[in-house]
């Protein structure tokens, strides 16, 4: 299969740009339950301030969770640590497998099909073909032995696209995007920093051209100065790309800056919902308020 060109790729995002009434993501009460589970698990929640349910012990780390998410647009995930933020998004890409629930994705199936019922090996298609993963240890999301090119290759080879050339080239093109020097392309991302190591992530996530990102605390743990380069690279990839993205952070100012809309969870379900300034300037939860004046 040959890679896309850029004019192809203007193409699509151009296509996606005009159907953005439409939600390419839909999410509809999906769980996830850690624990054998009993018909009372859903009843844990924050009214009870905890999400492990007093009856069989199983935690609850997503209850009843629905939302959209819009061609381009960046839905930010914000919430205590404990708050499902983080399973959320790995149940999206399959790394955990979600209780129940219904996900569609606008790309695959005419967004008739549910993602989370599907075979193993359809998802392993759904992640190579409409979805990137940005870790926040870089150590999940790269082979540190390869070299960045390789990981690249990687994803791409998982994307039935096999012409080396090109894909020498594509990872060129990827990796100078998110301004790795070409001259250490060749280099594994052991060698690089923290900051370099989560571009080359980004790189990877985006060999494929998803028209779906996921980033899970992607500046954790990094110097501010590296922060703002991050940012700075995720903010110019929705602009040029109209890649859709959901950020989890517990970063408000990184959720302000980038987010369109923010969802905020507290102890596995979503307890407010809204524009990222209206959830920032006049929070409607008491628990909303909480974060926002304590700046977690």
């Amino acid at each position: 299969m040959p890679l896309p060109s850029t004019l192809e790729m203007n193409q699509d995002t151009d296509a996606i740009a005009a159907a953005s009434e439409r939600p390419m993501l839909r999410v509809r009460n999906m769980n996830k339950r850690f624990g054998s589970g009993c018909d009372r698990c859903r009843d844990a929640g924050p009214e009870d301030k905890s999400n492990r349910c007093e009856h069989c012990g199983s935690v609850m780390a997503c209850i009843d969770l629905n939302f959209d998410l819009y061609p381009g647009e960046i839905l930010g995930v914000v919430g205590e640590s404990g708050s499902g933020k983080s399973t959320m998004v790995r149940s999206l890409y399959f790394d955990e497998d979600a209780t129940s629930g219904e996900m569609f994705v606008d790309s695959y199936k005419r967004g008739e099909a549910n993602l989370l019922t599907e075979s193993a090996q359809q998802k392993r298609y759904i992640r190579n073909h409409v979805m990137g993963m940005v870790y926040q240890n870089p150590y999940l999301g790269l082979r540190m032995n390869y070299s960045s090119s390789g990981n690249i290759a990687e994803k791409l080879f998982a994307a039935d696209y096999f012409h080396v050339g090109k894909i020498r080239e594509r990872a060129a093109e990827l990796l100078g995007r998110v301004e790795i020097p070409l001259g250490r392309m060749d280099e594994p991302p052991k060698h690089f920093s923290g900051g370099m190591q989560q571009r080359v992530q980004i790189s990877k996530a985006l060999a494929n051209n998803p028209p779906l990102l996921l980033l899970d605390e992607v500046t954790t743990g990094l110097d501010l100065s590296v922060q703002a380069r991050v940012l700075d690279l995720i903010r110019s990839l929705r602009r040029e790309l109209k890649v859709a993205m959901i950020v989890v952070s517990h970063d408000l100012g990184v959720i302000r800056m980038l987010a369109d809309r923010t969802m905020v969870l507290r102890q596995g379900r979503m307890i407010e919902m809204g524009l990222t300034d209206q959830i920032l300037e006049d929070p409607q939860h008491p628990y909303t308020q909480l974060l926002v004046h304590s700046l977690l």
